[in-house]
């Protein structure tokens, strides 16, 4: 055999080598999507074979802000991957702006020669790039991120062989991250209560029975708030059901918007609401109350005809374990509380009083 024949099979070898090593990969990054729905979780075992066939020094994904439209760091192998996170492109902006704005792939050998690069992003993390490799993930014609490699001076630059390899693996992370956001909206709909956005109230149950059993373990406080808008039969009756329909939407809105993150609000039923508060003792759980009700006193309801409804609420509140034993009796002493405010003239919070019995079961 020559040296020539025998530098061509070295090649066919390498060859063959490297189509295996791909295709394992592949089927490897298959058994992830199916194996889980957790987006992050499939999103770090489809990049880590990335890394392991084409040896990027550094190497991103980037998803789509649906609200601004920008790219945002999902996640960022890197010397410099903490100070890239705090880092949005705009639509556009960048190697990868352009390949998410136009949904095509791109090689680039020489950054420094092409005047799509951000170069003021490499200098304000102190990083320097030589050559990208960027692809789009696309699913049914629509971007939702980009995957792009980056290499420094020195080492191995990306070729035309790596665009396809790269797009397959791009197609796959689109699919996990349709088949995770779909996951989490059919999720949602089960929970979820579809006019006001709060949870609803078989949810509700589940959550607070959650937050009692942690009140249990570390003998802390979980305090509920019970309420319902008063006199709303009258506005159902004089501006019809489709405005108290939004009435009780727009007060749902109102109170995702000032509950802290760790509370759980849910539409109990009608224009009944409850929000849970998790490690809040009774002066806490007094001091939300009076919040929500200015919230509610203060914001702006208008008819379709611009005529402003005045809505208020009556509030009851009740702490565990002071004012019940469980679930069921929790619910119970905030909702007498919230009719010892409604025979108290409504517009106001009431909390289950210290000298009342704790509701046992």
């Amino acid at each position: 055999m020559t040296m020539k024949q025998t530098d061509k099979t070295v090649q066919v070898v390498e060859l063959l080598a490297r189509r295996n090593a791909e295709l394992a990969s592949l089927l490897e990054i298959g058994k992830t999507l199916i194996s889980s729905l957790e987006l992050h979780e499939v999103l770090q075992a489809i990049m880590s074979q990335v890394e392991l066939l084409l040896q990027p020094k550094t190497w991103s994904l980037l998803l789509i802000d649906d609200e601004s439209g920008e790219l945002c760091f999902e996640i960022a192998v890197s010397p410099v991957a903490q100070e890239l996170k705090g880092i949005r492109l705009k639509k556009g902006e960048g190697i990868a702006g352009w390949v998410a704005e136009n949904g095509q792939p791109l090689l680039i050998d020489d950054v420094s020669k092409d005047p799509r690069f951000a170069a003021h992003v490499a200098k304000r993390v102190d990083y320097p790039v030589s050559s990208i490799l960027c692809v789009p993930l696309k699913i049914r014609d629509r971007v939702l991120g980009v995957i792009e490699l980056i290499n420094t001076d020195g080492e191995r630059s990306f070729d035309n062989d790596d665009l396809p390899l790269l797009g397959a693996v791009a197609d796959f992370a689109a699919i996990a991250i349709d088949n995770a956001r779909n996951y989490k909206r059919v999720s949602e709909l089960v929970v979820t209560d579809d006019l006001t956005g709060l949870y609803n109230a078989r949810h509700l149950h589940e959550l607070l029975e959650y937050e009692l059993d942690r009140s249990r373990r570390y003998k802390s406080n979980v305090s509920l708030l019970f309420f319902d808008l008063d006199h709303f039969k009258g506005v159902n009756d004089r501006y019809g059901h489709l405005v108290g329909s939004r009435m009780i939407s727009e007060v749902g809105h109102l109170v995702r918007r000032h509950i802290r993150s760790s509370d759980r609000g849910a539409r109990y039923g009608g224009d009944e609401y409850v929000v849970i508060l998790p490690n809040t003792p009774k002066i806490g759980a007094l001091a939300v109350a009076n919040n929500l009700l200015d919230r509610l006193r203060n914001h702006v309801f208008m008819t379709d005809s611009h005529e402003r409804i005045p809505i208020t609420a009556s509030f009851g509140t009740a702490t565990f374990p002071d004012d019940a034993d469980d679930r069921t009796n929790l619910i119970r002493a905030a909702d007498s509380a919230m009719y010892e405010a409604k025979e108290s003239g409504r517009n106001r919070v009431k909390s289950f009083s210290d000298d009342e019995t704790k509701i046992m079961a």
